[in-house]
């Protein structure tokens, strides 16, 4: 069995209750119980979220030397303007997959950039909370 961990950062705790007409109405605990219960018996789904930078980034740490065999992480806004999270991605040797919610490049410019991806070994966008799913097929993949 693999171990996963999806790692949320930023404002991410609000979700079903922040701006619902891009991120939607659905909690994230309330999807995270039915992605668990899609993948029992093949991975374990751990969860982290913080909205603090230093804090994502010692959760990657601990999580990047053998402690899960992929993370799923969607860093929000420190997307656009973290080198240091960047950095982190790559000095860890787990996979890491980074999605959003909704379509970065259909919203403000600012938001079509990534710090993050260029690390990362994938980016997935723009299926809703679906992208955590599809983000956790491709680390099953591996």
């Amino acid at each position: 069995m693999k171990k996963i961990l999806i790692v949320n950062g930023p404002n991410l705790n609000l979700l079903g209750r922040r701006e619902p007409g891009i991120y939607g109405s659905e909690s994230f605990d309330d999807y995270l119980a039915s992605l668990r219960k899609r993948y029992e018996g093949v991975a374990t789904i751990d969860y982290f979220q913080s909205n603090c930078e230093g804090k994502l980034i010692d959760r990657l740490q601990q999580a990047g030397f053998g402690e899960a065999d992929g993370i799923v992480f969607n860093a929000g806004a420190y997307t656009h303007t973290s080198i240091a999270l960047g950095d982190c991605i790559r000095a860890i040797k787990t996979p890491v997959v980074e999605v959003h919610i909704s379509n970065v490049h259909a919203r403000e410019e600012f938001r079509h950039h990534s710090m993050l991806a260029a690390a990362c070994k994938g980016v997935i966008c723009g299926f809703g909370l679906d992208s955590y799913r599809l983000a956790v097929e491709a680390l099953l993949q591996d």
